[in-house]
């Protein structure tokens, strides 16, 4: 005999449900016994199975399971994530340049779409052919904005797909190998409509550059949005994962330095830039279009301020050279952003800023062994759930680790001290920018050794501590 409380017949009608409810709960309450009886004096009850088993049992309905959303289809999510990518980073410049042609009575909308596809194209490091010659220099701003969106789009697409914290690699990598073909696509479709009339413009090379571009970006976004980034650090050696931080961390310090000296020297040489600005006379467009250009490649400049800092230095036009030591360059173009150039060579004591980068090693490095200690959570000091009272990091590990953070570090400075050059026309300015490969190299060997330095430091020198509130 069943006791529970089934729907009769298996119905879903409520009323038969609550019908039956009501009946149950009235058989309970004649059961009951009156608290007020002593449990020596309660009568008996006798209970009628019989009567029980004729009733209809009703049985009540459980929770139902949500449905799974189905994700929306992978080449529809694709193209329309990359689509607002690309326009999101388009319409901005195009709609300056088209402000700027308009105060100069330039006016025209497509004249405007042209100049401003032209220089949405030289922000993704694709080469325009000019009278003058080609210009190549990326505005690395405009890159940086280029990269966030296609971040933004690798990780709109994995959630519209249904793919989020999922912890597929393979759905990371059909995702960012989508979008880059995508925006490949509209790469090559802006250079065919923008070639022409002044401009030259290599199709295949504006594919291959949105291509790379595109996979960056949206890589790291469909990693992050899928969690799949946990799990290539799970299959990844603890050292060599360490050492990738640790390198990228120390590259990040040596920039931030190279911007802060940099900018320091143009604050300094503020009375030359306002009188640069002035001499244009183009009124106050044109002297809001200079000052623009000079913002869209202050990236540039603090990435050629590291390498003067690290020694190499960079050039200004064939034939130059800008270091610490030496200071060889002739007539330079006429922007703001070029006053906070020094006037010469700097002395002995102007040799302390190579200790800049060593600095900045080093701090990479403690953090390396900080992180060893308390984990990723804690890298700048115990709390609670860090491991302050484990054990010391094992030297093998912070050696390894540090010693692995030179070539990452060097590789990922020769690479943005690549993407920070390029030619600006075909006369004596057709070199600017640092040599990579000095630059790699160098960063290299002050980053292996000031990261091994400052790790072993902080691991001999520095005890750890317990976190707060507790003995």
């Amino acid at each position: 005999m069943s006791s529970t409380t089934d729907r009769p017949g298996g119905s879903e009608d409520p009323f038969a449900v609550a019908e039956a409810l009501q009946s149950v709960v009235r058989d309970t309450e004649a059961l009951e016994i009156p608290p007020d009886r002593d449990e020596e004096n309660r009568d008996t009850v006798v209970v009628d199975e019989a009567m029980l088993g004729r009733r209809d049992t009703v049985r009540v309905p459980g929770p139902r399971r949500p449905e799974r959303r189905r994700g929306a289809p992978l080449p529809v999510a694709v193209v329309f994530a990359t689509l607002w990518a690309a326009l999101l980073t388009y319409v901005p410049v195009a709609a300056v340049l088209g402000l700027a042609r308009t105060l100069e009575g330039a006016g025209g909308l497509l004249g405007a779409a042209r100049a401003g596809a032209a220089a949405w194209l030289l922000g993704h490091g694709v080469a325009i052919g000019t009278s003058l010659g080609p210009l190549g220099l990326a505005p690395l701003l405009l890159t940086g904005l280029v990269l966030w969106r296609l971040n933004r789009a690798g990780l709109h697409v994995v959630r519209a797909i249904g793919a989020r914290r999922s912890g597929s690699i393979g759905a990371a990598l059909g995702v960012a190998t989508g979008v880059a073909v995508a925006y490949a696509g509209i790469g090559a479709l802006t250079a065919h409509l923008t070639d022409g009339r002044g401009t030259h413009v290599s199709t295949a090379d504006a594919a291959w550059h949105f291509l790379l571009l595109g996979l960056a970006g949206a890589l790291i976004g469909a990693l992050r949005g899928s969690d799949a980034v946990t799990t290539l650090a799970r299959r990844v050696p603890a050292v060599l994962r360490h050492g990738v931080r640790t390198g990228l961390v120390a590259v990040f310090l040596m920039v931030a330095a190279g911007a802060a000296v940099g900018g320091l020297s143009l604050a300094l040489g503020g009375g030359d830039a306002t009188k640069i600005l002035s001499a244009y006379h183009a009124g106050v467009a044109g002297q809001a279009g200079i000052t623009l250009i000079s913002v869209a490649y202050a990236a540039n400049a603090a990435i050629w301020a590291t390498a003067y800092l690290l020694g190499p230095g960079f050039a200004l036009g064939v034939g130059s050279v800008i270091r610490l030591t030496e200071f060889t360059a002739g007539d330079l173009p006429a922007l703001p952003l070029l006053a906070g150039l020094p006037n010469g060579p700097i002395g002995a004591a102007g040799t302390l800023l190579l200790m800049l980068p060593v600095l900045a090693g080093g701090v990479a490095g403690w953090g390396l062994t900080q992180r060893l200690r308390y984990g990723r959570a804690h890298a700048w000091g115990p709390g609670r759930g860090s491991g302050a009272d484990g054990p010391e990091p094992a030297w093998s590990p912070l050696i390894g680790a540090s010693l692995l953070a030179g070539p990452v570090a060097g590789l990922t400075m020769a690479v943005l001290a690549a993407a920070s050059g390029g030619p600006v026309g075909g006369g004596r300015l057709a070199e600017i920018g640092p040599a990579a490969g000095q630059v790699g190299l160098v960063a290299a060997i002050v980053a292996a050794i000031a990261v091994l330095a400052g790790a072993s430091a902080a691991r001999a020198f520095h005890p750890p501590r317990r976190p707060k509130g507790r003995k």
